[in-house]
């Protein structure tokens, strides 16, 4: 019987992440996305481009325009909830509301004027790969569960205040980051969020990250300057 996988959020960075690593594994892909990125967060926030990216890269590619619901431990189904921390990636359409480490390297290429909202720079987040995403899928797809819930993203060890990014950045990137400051943290916005991984590493201890917060940005930065020129 033929693998199939369905995608939710095909085109987005870790959707397509995901469509090209079960494409790999010989899987069926069907993605199921309608690009409301562009809607929340305006044209920079377009995923077209990567849905085209994926229509021509992975033969067999089958995009579906509508949106989807879950179900999980009601039905017994085997799926798992992610409870994401920021997901990232070289494929991402990062814009100021969402995917900060995208958005930031953007601006420091552009030399664009990135903005901190309160907190002095110091908020930390945690930040994953969308290649560690998908390969936390193919662990659970293996051995599913149902109905679970996970905590997915970099943990401890892969987190950064908004300043240690700034530095990061201009490692890569060989610029000064231009910024400024506004003393009014954003509504909901916490100093500092890292994802607990315990459960999830106890229930699956083969997967583990593959890609340091260096490496990340140095991924990010390389596809930046691809998209930019």
């Amino acid at each position: 019987m033929s693998k199939l996988c369905l995608v939710t959020g095909s085109s987005g960075l870790t959707g397509s992440e995901v469509a090209a690593f079960f494409h790999g594994r010989g899987f069926a892909v069907h993605g199921v996305d309608n690009n409301q990125r562009e809607v929340f967060f305006g044209t920079q926030g377009n995923t077209r481009w990567n849905q085209a990216r994926l229509q021509e890269a992975l033969p067999g590619f089958a995009h579906h325009e509508v949106d989807m619901q879950e179900y999980g431990r009601y039905f017994g189904l085997p799926t798992c909830c992610l409870r994401g921390g920021c997901l990232t990636g070289p494929n991402h359409s990062g814009v100021e509301l969402h995917g900060f480490l995208s958005y930031l390297v953007k601006c420091n290429l552009e030399g664009r004027e990135y903005r901190i909202y309160g907190y002095k720079g110091k908020q930390v987040r945690d930040n994953i790969h969308s290649a560690d995403v998908a390969g936390f899928m193919y662990e659970f797809y293996q051995a599913p569960r149902a109905g679970e819930v996970y905590n997915l993203g970099g943990g401890k060890e892969n987190s950064c205040s908004i300043l240690e990014a700034f530095q990061m950045a201009e490692a890569c990137t060989g610029r000064k980051q231009i910024y400024t400051y506004l003393d009014q943290a954003r509504s909901g916005d916490h100093i500092c969020y890292y994802s607990d991984l315990r459960k999830m590493r106890s229930h699956y201890p083969q997967w583990r990250l593959s890609r340091s917060l260096p490496q990340i940005f140095e991924e990010i930065t390389a596809s930046w300057r691809q998209r930019l020129l």
